[in-house]
C-alpha cells in the first residue's frame, strides 16, 4: 500500500472514530446567570441539571448515547441571552435547550424569534412570566406554574388571614411586571386595589427609594417579585426602619442567600411560594432520588430548591430524549415533550400537549424559621 497509503488508511480511520464518537453523545444547552445577582441561583440551577445527566451517563446514557450538558453564562443580561443562545444554536449537535432564567431574557428570545427559528424545544426555565406561556410560543416547556398564580395563592393566603392592605415592591422589567399584574389581578378578583407599588432597577439592589414609598404607605403586607440580592436589601432595609408588615416572595429566591446577606434577624418569618414539592423531607420517590443523587454527585452542596426544580426539569427532558429514539432531532425532541401527557415521576407529575405547554400549576407557601430553615 505504501506510506502514502497507510498514512491515508489511518487518517480514515481516525476520522471515523472521530464521526462515531461525535455521534455518541447528545448535547443539550443550557444559557445560565452564573455571574451578576442572580448568579448564587443560577449555579443551583445548573447543579440541578447536572446530576440528573451525571446519573443518565454513569448508567449508559439513553440508547447508548452519553449526554453532553454544555453550560455559558449570561449574567442575567439580556443581550447576552440572546447572543449565546444564537451561538448554541448555530451548532447542528445541539438537540435541546435547559433550564434557562429570566422573564426578560426569555421574552426578548421570543421577540427576536430565536426560538421559532433554531426550532430547538426549551425545557423547564426558570420563569413564571405569562407573556411566555401561551399557547402560541411552542418551543417553551414549562414544568413551574405561572407568576399569577403564585400572586393568586399568595393573596388568597392573605386575604384568609384578614389582610388587606398589600403593597408592591418589583423589579422594573419583564419579570417584575409580570409578577405586579398577577397581585393586581389577584386584587381586582376581590374588589381590592393596592396599598402602595415601587419598583427597582434590574440588576441592581438599588431598594432605598422603594423601602420609603412603601413604609410610607403602612401596608399589613408586602408582595416581592424580585431576585436574591434585592430581595434581602429590601428586607434589611425596611425591617432596620421599622417597617413592621409581612413580607413575602415570588418562587425565584434563594432562602439562604437571603439569610446570609439581610441577616436573620430581618429575613426571620418572610414567606416564600414554591412551585415544586417541599425538597427537604424526602417522603416520596422523587424526592429520595433528588437526594440520593445530591449524595453521590454534589455531597457538600445544600438541598434547595432551585437545584430541585431544575433537577425535575431534567428528568422530564431526559424522558423526552428516550422517546426521541436513538437519532434525536430538535423537532422529535419537542415531538416526545408532547406525548408527556400526565407524565407520573415518583409522586410528582407534569403534563404537555400539543397545544399545552403549562406543565404544572403547583404553589404553596413556606416561611424562613427561627433557626433560618424553610418551613411548611
Amino acid at each position: 500500500m505504501g506510506i502514502v497509503g497507510n498514512l491515508r488508511a489511518a487518517l480514515a480511520v481516525a476520522l471515523m472514530a472521530a464521526a462515531c464518537a461525535a455521534g455518541a453523545q447528545i448535547t443539550v444547552a443550557q444559557v445560565a446567570p452564573l455571574s451578576g445577582v442572580l448568579a448564587s441561583t443560577g449555579k443551583q440551577m445548573v447543579l440541578g441539571g447536572q446530576i440528573v445527566f451525571k446519573a443518565v451517563n454513569e448508567a449508559g446514557g439513553i440508547n447508548g448515547q452519553k449526554i453532553q450538558h454544555l453550560v455559558l453564562d449570561d449574567g442575567y443580561k439580556v443581550d447576552e441571552t440572546v447572543r449565546l443562545t444564537r451561538e448554541v444554536l448555530a451548532r447542528p449537535d445541539v438537540v435541546a435547550l435547559f433550564g434557562f432564567a429570566g422573564t426578560a431574557n426569555i421574552g426578548k428570545l421570543l421577540a427576536d424569534k430565536v426560538l421559532d427559528e433554531g426550532g430547538a424545544a426549551l425545557v423547564a426555565p426558570y420563569t413564571g412570566g405569562e407573556p411566555l406561556r401561551g399557547a402560541d410560543n411552542r418551543m417553551i416547556f414549562h414544568i413551574r406554574a405561572g407568576y399569577a398564580d403564585e400572586a393568586e395563592h399568595m393573596v388568597q393566603h392573605l386575604t384568609t388571614l384578614g389582610i388587606q392592605r398589600i403593597a408592591v415592591m418589583y423589579q422594573d422589567d419583564g419579570f417584575g411586571q409580570a409578577g405586579l399584574a398577577g397581585v393586581e389581578a389577584a386584587l381586582a378578583k376581590r374588589q381590592m386595589r393596592l396599598a402602595a407599588k415601587a419598583g427597582y432597577e434590574r440588576n441592581t439592589d438599588k431598594v432605598e427609594d422603594a423601602v420609603k414609598t412603601i413604609k410610607a404607605a403602612d401596608p399589613q403586607a408586602v408582595i416581592m417579585v424580585s431576585v436574591n440580592r434585592p430581595t434581602a436589601a429590601f428586607a434589611k432595609l425596611y425591617r432596620e426602619s421599622g417597617g413592621g408588615a409581612m413580607l413575602l416572595n415570588i418562587s425565584v429566591v434563594d432562602p439562604a442567600e437571603i439569610v446570609k446577606l439581610a441577616g436573620l434577624k430581618n429575613a426571620h418569618g418572610l414567606g416564600i411560594s414554591q412551585v415544586v414539592p417541599y425538597p427537604f423531607m424526602a417522603n416520596i420517590p422523587i424526592i429520595r432520588e433528588y437526594h440520593e443523587l445530591m449524595r453521590k454527585y454534589a455531597p457538600e452542596e445544600a438541598i434547595s430548591y432551585t437545584s430541585f426544580e431544575e433537577f425535575l426539569g431534567a428528568k422530564v427532558l431526559v424522558e423526552a430524549l428516550r422517546r426521541a429514539g436513538p437519532k434525536p432531532t430538535r423537532a422529535k425532541v419537542v415531538a416526545a415533550l408532547e406525548t408527556l401527557q400526565d407524565f407520573q415521576l415518583g409522586g410528582w407529575n407534569v403534563s404537555f400537549g400539543p397545544r399545552n405547554r403549562i406543565g404544572s400549576r403547583y404553589v404553596e407557601v413556606t416561611v424562613i424559621g427561627s433557626s433560618g430553615k424553610l418551613l411548611k
